[in-house]
């Protein structure tokens, strides 16, 4: 039996940048590995997994795991934007996991925009061995909270708390901490 690992934070909290340096340490030290992400996934690249500040893995694109067999001798299993995933999908990791010596790190987000568990984490959350929060400051000009939360907005600077709780792409998002988040998304609605 292997571990499964859920590294989940905001946007911007480094989480395809740390995928993306495990991978490199894991071939600087001859650990076989393999990469994978969601199809959903293509802000900038189909294929490979980008960080923000340019970090590159090769990775394979899945629709999801129904089929995916780890290759040969893999050593550790490294899936970005997990929350994309299906619960099901958790569970083929599980299975991966409990039947060989793979260890799976997981990376993602665990809330959508309107600040609801995203299924594929909240099923992280309840079978992973290890949960690590990767932390970043709000993105509010001169608040100095951890990140915890993420609001999206509409081309005119208007908060989107209506729609899909997902649209692949950061320039519309903004990572913020609890108190921006809710002072923002529920200006006029909460009394005091």
């Amino acid at each position: 039996m292997s571990k499964i690992h859920f590294y989940y934070g905001v946007m911007s909290a480094s989480k395809s940048a740390m995928l993306g340096i495990n991978a490199f340490n894991f071939t600087r030290t001859k650990n076989k590995w393999e990469a994978i992400k969601p199809v959903t996934d293509n802000r900038d690249s189909k294929t490979d997994i980008v960080s923000r500040i340019g970090v590159k893995t090769k990775a394979i694109a899945l629709e999801n795991l129904d089929n995916y067999v780890p290759k040969k001798g893999t050593q550790f299993l490294l899936i970005d934007e997990v929350q994309f995933f299906s619960p099901r999908d958790i569970e083929k990791l599980v299975k991966i996991a409990d039947s060989t010596k793979i260890t799976i790190l997981c990376y993602g987000l665990k809330t959508d925009c309107n600040g609801d568990l995203f299924p594929a984490a909240a099923k992280l959350l309840s079978v992973a061995d290890e949960l690590h929060c990767m932390e970043t400051v709000c993105e509010m000009p001169h608040c100095t909270e951890m990140a915890s939360h993420h609001l999206r907005f509409d081309s005119n600077g208007n908060i989107v708390r209506n729609g899909p709780s997902v649209q692949v792409g950061a320039s519309q998002y903004k990572s913020v901490c609890r108190k921006h988040f809710y002072q923002m998304y529920y200006a006029n609605q909460i009394q005091k």
